[in-house]
């Protein structure tokens, strides 16, 4: 960016913010990379960072950028693994975590208002005192905030209850491209046929179409017990079938997690770590079930012995044996109560960096899709860590999966083939009738490179873009450009 135009801004907002808008390179180095696999002295400075705490301030920051087109790039946890906060065109990154305010609890609708930079474990915290939940948890809840789960549409622990983001999203308000703040959405009301269904467009947008500032939700009341165990299967296809039998026979199922062999020795590491032994898990197992159950202490105990009889009697599985192992893969996933230092994540961070290709498939291809992936991360020289199966649709089976790998982040080559191993991964799933992204998102690794999978469509995609952004300020480069593997 031309210097002249960033000083003649950074006046401006700080004309509005004071010290909330700073060039300070110490500041801008903390908005300068997430999670996503990257050299391990790669940067991506914004050139200005803002604190904003009310949507009237975001306007004000809107505006201004839009005045001077200067890239607008909305940061919050920075937990994600697609490069989407990533301010590769400079700019202005905008931290939402100081939007953190719980703007009305509702509850007798059974609503809660934030501001959307609110962390969802803050959120949580807060409605405990209450004796209500918000259920959307993804593995990073300690600083992910609402907005980020918004624009990225992540996973949840409990997407086989809850489903998604949007099942639980009731509006939004976002800021837009010229400095309108637009609520998005059907208030409070549960569902809405009426008008067009703009909220779905703000949701997976990665801050390409607006800043999110306000988001409406759905809370629940706290479950009175929670049950959690694992079970060893005979092949993944086994783990898939014993989930829609217990669907089938009416069982509410909180959570269904399925991990190939290779994830399950990931999860298992605190217990070695704790006990010196390994866990009994039997030559046969291909494939281990981990289930949840929460409700009243009669239900779930009800639940969990007529799963367990489906699973032994129809599917030949096995229960695992060492609870504590069980209890430590449920510290990964959802208490987050890990042994300091001992923890495989996010320790290992260290010598290598977690990545994922996070493709989406038909529930009937997964078994197919392991091999796949066994022969597509050879053929691209990266250390397996396994496969996870999330199920993300309210009662029924649903493939959201994650084919993980560590990355070797010491030489620009090794990160050049974990992106070559996401794109053949993903060029399988629209093979196979899927998706390439199910949670992680486009980000900067798929961009162009995703018209494969939507064709014709991609050019309405550009559109709304233009329409929501027309000074193509927001999150420039996302969703249509990659800096990774060139688009053929």
């Amino acid at each position: 960016m031309d210097q002249e135009i960033l000083d003649e801004a950074l006046e401006e907002l700080q004309a509005t913010l004071g010290d909330r808008a700073t060039p300070d390179l110490s500041h801008r180095i903390g908005y300068s990379r997430d999670w996503s696999p990257r050299h391990r002295s790669h940067v991506d400075l914004p050139d200005i960072v803002v604190l904003p705490k009310t949507t009237d301030e975001v306007v004000e920051i809107v505006k201004i950028a839009y005045r001077h087109r200067i890239p607008v790039v909305p940061f919050a946890g920075g937990t994600g693994m697609a490069g989407g906060v990533a301010a590769w065109k400079g700019g202005i990154a905008i931290e939402t975590k100081s939007l953190n305010q719980v703007l009305e609890l509702d509850e007798a609708n059974m609503m809660v208002t934030v501001q959307a930079g609110i962390t969802i474990w803050d959120l949580n915290e807060e409605l405990a005192r209450h004796g209500r939940w918000f259920p959307h948890q993804p593995e990073s809840k300690r600083a992910c905030t609402i907005g980020a789960s918004i624009g990225c549409d992540n996973d949840s622990t409990f997407g086989l209850r809850y489903g998604k983001i949007l099942d639980v999203l009731s509006n939004v308000v976002m800021v837009t491209g010229e400095g309108e703040a637009v609520r998005f959405g059907r208030r409070k009301a549960a569902f809405t046929s009426t008008g067009y269904k703009l909220l779905d467009l703000i949701v997976g947008s990665e801050g390409t179409l607006g800043v999110v500032t306000e988001a409406t939700l759905r809370v629940f009341p706290m479950p009175e017990t929670r049950l959690v165990r694992g079970f060893v299967c005979r092949s993944l296809e086994d783990g898939i079938r014993a989930l829609e039998r217990m669907l089938a026979s009416g069982l509410g199922v909180e959570s269904a997690h399925l991990n190939c062999r290779r994830r399950l020795r990931f999860y298992t590491h605190a217990y070695r770590e704790k006990y010196q032994k390994e866990p009994e898990i039997p030559d046969w197992a291909e494939a281990i079930l981990f289930l949840s159950f929460a409700g009243d202490e009669e239900v779930v105990k009800f639940s969990l012995e007529k799963a367990t009889r489906i699973l032994l009697d129809e599917f030949a599985a096995e229960g695992v044996k060492e609870q504590e192992m069980v209890d430590g893969w449920w510290a990964s996933k959802h208490s987050l109560d890990f042994l300091p230092f001992r923890q495989k994540w996010p320790d290992s961070q260290r010598q290598k960096k977690f990545g994922a290709a996070d493709i989406g498939l038909p529930i009937g291809r997964v078994q197919e899709a392991y091999q796949g992936f066994l022969d597509i991360s050879s053929r691209w020289e990266q250390d397996v860590l396994g496969m996870t199966v999330y199920n993300e649709s309210p009662n029924k089976p649903t493939a959201s999966i994650s084919f993980a790998v560590f990355v070797d982040d010491s030489t620009e080559e090794s990160v050049a083939n974990f992106y070559r191993y996401v794109r053949e991964m993903s060029a399988m799933a629209v093979e196979m009738e899927g998706t390439m992204s199910s949670y992680i998102g486009d980000g900067d690794r798929l961009g162009g490179f995703n018209e494969l999978e939507h064709g014709a469509s991609y050019t309405y995609m550009k559109r709304i873009k233009e329409m929501f952004d027309p000074g193509g300020i927001f999150n420039p480069g996302k969703k249509f450009e990659s800096r990774w593997i060139p688009t053929p």
